[in-house]
């Protein structure tokens, strides 16, 4: 991993908010190739992530088994997380795909902490887009949690909020109509951070082609 480090690709991600002295500077394509040709293997995903490297966890995340990791495990892992996109990408590649994930969501989505309370409402969004069997009724839940996060005055867990609603309110008409609702009601609020989330979140989840996919009228 170190000989595919490139420190002028560190330099480029300080640009979008990732910043550490364990950085390596490797893109998301070749980490993904990465994980494929290592295949799972939990001992040497648990190595990596105690490893420090930013690059490292990602790939962790890449190799765990989604089925076997514990619900400690992902709290550990999650503690560690000092920066988006290695939350993210936690959440995308391993903890959407494990058998506690709907649990830690709406668990994380209520801790002080930014990086875990962040976790939460990438998650929700990430099992918005890859959760293609869960019923509406599974996701409905997560509305009270997203209107309370919506307050949060740190961007980094506003935009996982967003994120959030917006996911939920593409998968169906149901849900469409019902993050409708929730962003007119985050939108009454006086603060500017939540008045932000209800109307990004409504710019999209009223767009022609959100409607059109979902095969709603277009006015």
């Amino acid at each position: 991993m170190k000989a595919e480090g490139d420190p002028a690709a560190v330099e480029g991600m300080s640009r979008f908010g990732i910043t550490g002295a364990k950085l390596l500077g490797i893109s998301m394509p070749v980490l993904r190739r990465m994980g494929r040709e290592i295949g799972t293997n939990r001992r040497l995903a648990d190595l990596l992530w105690r490893s420090g490297y930013h690059e490292a966890r990602i790939v962790a995340g890449l190799i765990e088994d989604p089925a076997k990791i514990t619900p400690a495990q992902m709290d550990r892992w999650t503690a560690g997380f000092d920066s988006w996109d290695v939350c993210d990408q936690c959440c995308m590649n391993l903890y959407r795909h494990s058998p506690h994930a709907y649990r830690k969501a709406r668990e994380w989505s209520r801790s002080d902490t930014t990086y875990v309370k962040r976790a939460g409402y990438a998650l929700m969004a990430t099992l918005a887009v890859g959760d293609k069997e869960s019923k509406d009724l599974r996701f409905t839940g997560f509305f009270r949690d997203i209107q309370r996060g919506a307050d949060d005055e740190r961007a980094i867990v506003r935009k996982a909020v967003n994120w959030a609603l917006r996911q939920i309110g593409k998968r169906s008409p149901g849900l469409n109509a019902a993050a409708i609702r929730c962003a007119e009601t985050i939108r009454r609020r006086p603060e500017p951070g939540p008045r932000w989330v209800a109307a990004d979140a409504l710019r999209e989840l009223r767009s022609s082609p959100v409607r059109r996919k979902l095969g709603l009228s277009v006015q």
